[in-house]
């Protein structure tokens, strides 16, 4: 389906709602928005494939451009908000976009761009004169173009291990708009979500991220509605399940440490009993903040393993997940494999770089180096991610390959580390990384993000390595744990690693200590 046909259907159906304003867009209210700027594409020299960037914090009008440019046959470049000008700048001239689409909580950056980007041109959500998204929009009819073509959009790659790359699509399977994709197959036949467009569903996260936006769209396709938060906040996550009765939600395992960190008496507070299932992918999830999870609210938690190229999917429902604790699941999209560094097969239980093999495979924009290099010789695609199967065919992460530690010749994954630290009591969140060590090459350093500031010091840090010792080798044990108010985590749970390896690297190179 097509939220073109719901708009038919169920006209005064809320197809947005923003959590925290309740400002509520039905499906015929997005449907002309959708047009309008499908209209405003045409007349500004938008064609087919055309690209233009979306800077936009989460608000009631990004979903409606999205589906705009769906039937306008346009590529759509979602921006992360939490980027600088120069890294903005590097998106829209990589991607070829001709116009950014952004608001007023951006100026600085808009005020930047202009002379990073002077031919990309810039329209403001309530903006002043010509560049007056808002004004531009409403001049538009709110009738559909008559050349409907589905669009696409290309996602950027998070820039935790280098410059962002761009995930170019494969082009659409049909010219039909209302075709339906493979993600719809996989929410109903394998998540589970309903089709009757009942679901009320709910996303923490920013809509320019892969998941947020894939699911979103979703359910639209299913006529559904979306309850969007305009930030993350633990205790308001919980309040917006009760209060809009909803189903259905995505998250990040940081989402869930969060929310477990929350007082016993604000954790119990609210009427979750509307909730059907909780979805979460994005990193992988400590086994006991996902045990503590399935106890709060029961086996309603499905975990699933995926990433922006699309190439492949695991899933997991909480019923399997007891029996395999850990797991990320079996495959349902895409056939796995488990390779060694010679790229053959290895056995069950086995580390390895995992590979999809899937029919349809992207490419990385204007980077065939890139593509080249996450390319098995047999033709499957890997997302940088190492891990291994059991027996039974469920997937176990171990980490990225890009975040392996190489301490005095031994391989160290850094996540093992940073699940068991999230799990004390007076952490709220932890990355480890390597840092340039003189005799060891690199030494595991660990910096943490206290939940009170005021414990940061020598005590805290012996209290944890006292905590550490019984789960850890001695290779594995941080050498230096140091503390911060807060870590380079983007708001879906992705966390940036290379700003602090660039840090710790520019720091040793300089001769001081961190």
């Amino acid at each position: 389906m097509h939220p073109v046909s719901h708009a038919q259907t169920r006209a005064d159906r809320p197809a947005i709602i923003m959590a925290d304003s309740g400002e509520t867009v039905t499906y015929a209210e997005m449907d002309a928005t959708a047009n309008r700027f499908a209209q405003w594409l045409r007349a500004n020299g938008f064609g087919r494939g055309d690209a233009f960037g979306v800077l936009m914090e989460n608000n009631a009008l990004y979903l409606p451009l999205v589906w705009g440019s769906q039937r306008a046959g346009t590529m759509l470049v979602p921006v992360s908000t939490r980027l600088t000008a120069p890294e903005v700048a590097y998106i829209l001239r990589d991607s070829g976009a001709k116009t950014l689409i952004t608001t007023p909580y951006f100026a600085d950056v808009s005020a930047a761009l202009r002379d990073e980007c002077p031919d990309c041109r810039q329209m403001i959500v309530g903006g002043d004169g010509a560049d007056d998204f808002s004004a531009a929009l409403a001049q538009q009819p709110a009738t559909p173009i008559p050349d409907q073509a589905p669009g696409a959009y290309m996602l950027y790659s998070s820039g935790t291990t280098g410059r962002p790359k761009g995930v170019k699509p494969p082009p659409p399977p049909s010219e039909d708009i209302q075709e339906t994709n493979a993600l719809v197959g996989l929410a109903v036949m394998g998540v589970g979500m309903p089709g009757d467009g009942e679901m009320v569903y709910l996303s923490p996260a920013p809509l320019y991220h892969a998941a947020p936006l894939a699911w979103c769209c979703t359910v639209h396709r299913l006529g559904g509605t979306v309850v969007i938060m305009e930030k993350f906040d633990p205790e308001a996550a919980l309040a917006a399940i009760e209060k809009y009765r909803v189903t259905d939600s995505q998250w990040v395992p940081t989402h869930f440490i969060r929310m477990l960190k929350l007082e016993e008496d604000v954790r119990t507070r609210y009427d979750l009993s509307s909730h059907r299932r909780a979805i979460h992918a994005a990193a992988p999830c400590p086994v006991p903040v996902k045990q503590a999870m399935i106890e709060w609210w029961g086996p309603i938690v499905l975990e699933y393993y995926a990433g922006s190229e699309g190439i492949g999917m695991t899933l997991i429902r909480s019923e399997d997940w007891l029996t395999h604790q850990g797991s990320v699941g079996r495959a349902i999209h895409g056939k796995l494999h488990v390779c060694g560094p010679d790229g053959t097969e290895v056995p069950a239980g086995t580390d390895g770089l995992l590979y999809f093999e899937n029919d349809v495979l992207p490419t990385y924009h204007n980077d065939p180096e890139k593509t080249a290099e996450a390319m098995h010789p047999e033709g499957w695609m890997t997302l940088g991610d190492i891990g291994h199967v059991d027996e039974d065919g469920f997937l176990y992460l171990t980490d990225r390959k890009s975040h392996m530690i190489i301490s005095g010749g031994v391989n160290i994954y850094p996540q093992e580390i940073e699940n068991l630290l999230v799990t004390h009591e007076k952490v709220m969140d932890a990355a480890v990384i390597g840092a340039p060590d003189p005799d060891m090459g690199e030494r595991v350093v660990a910096v943490v993000q206290p939940v009170d500031m005021a414990d940061a010091g020598p005590a805290l840090e012996e209290e944890l390595r006292a905590f550490l010792a019984p789960s850890l080798a001695r290779i594995k044990m941080p050498r230096q744990i140091d503390f911060r108010a807060q870590l380079p985590r983007e708001a879906n749970g992705k966390l940036y690693k290379r700003e602090l390896r660039d840090e710790y690297a520019a720091m040793a190179a300089q001769g001081e200590d961190a």
